[in-house]
């Protein structure tokens, strides 16, 4: 018999099993299993799908705290906040499927990064609607680079991985490369032959670099 269950606890056993299985294993039925209880306790904590999905969105965000304002330059501040966001969403494999399925707005953890994007975006000289814009493209910018080829997918093994990851690059190497030069030349890289370091540090800096572009032109 388990302790007493908390919201908490159920968003963290959902997301495992969705890193695990897929969101579609993820329902309240299950999870009532696995934590040993009735599914009348977990509606106690969440209604319905919308609000666990929800709940494990705040959850799995809540594990990054940015840290207050300092006297750094502000985009130094973005590049800690947005490299942040990414190693967080990077330790659940499922993390992007949550995000694309709920409203961030209702987020409260989801809202505490946002904010301060744009308060740094604004400390930057960027107007309100620009802030607006360049945090959307940042923050959706976070979540694709967590969700990298190089991540491993939900149930699947690394030599499953790694055999995904051969056979696509055998299948770009089989292109005619009269006609595909680049893509039979570059098929490792394109499979997803990248290490995670590389795949990170050089999409964070394709984005900042951009918005350091911007700001400098004001």
């Amino acid at each position: 018999m388990m302790g007493k269950l908390t919201a908490q606890a159920i968003a963290e056993r959902a997301l495992e099993i969705g890193d695990a299985e897929g969101l579609d294993a993820v329902t309240i039925r299950r999870l009532a299993t696995d934590l040993g209880v009735t599914p009348m306790a977990l509606y106690w904590h969440y209604k319905n799908k919308e609000q666990l999905l929800l709940g494990m969105a705040d959850h799995l965000i809540g594990g990054f705290a940015p840290g207050p304002a300092d006297e750094r330059p502000w985009l130094e501040q973005l590049r800690d906040l947005t490299e942040g966001l990414i190693r967080t969403l990077r330790t659940h494999p499922c993390a992007k499927n949550v995000i694309e399925q709920i409203d961030p707005v209702a987020v409260p953890n989801f809202l505490d990064v946002w904010d301060r994007a744009l308060g740094l975006a604004r400390s930057g000289g960027f107007t309100p609607e620009e802030s607006c814009l360049l945090t959307k493209y940042l923050l959706q910018s976070a979540i694709a680079i967590a969700d990298a080829p190089v991540h491993f997918e939900a149930g699947k093994s690394t030599e499953e991985v790694a055999q995904r990851v051969r056979s696509k690059q055998f299948g770009l190497q089989s292109l005619p490369v009269e006609k595909y030069p680049h893509l039979v030349e570059m098929a490792g890289p394109m499979a997803g032959g990248l290490a995670p370091d590389v795949y990170d540090t050089f999409g964070v800096d394709l984005v900042l670099s951009g918005i350091e572009a911007l700001a400098a032109r004001r």
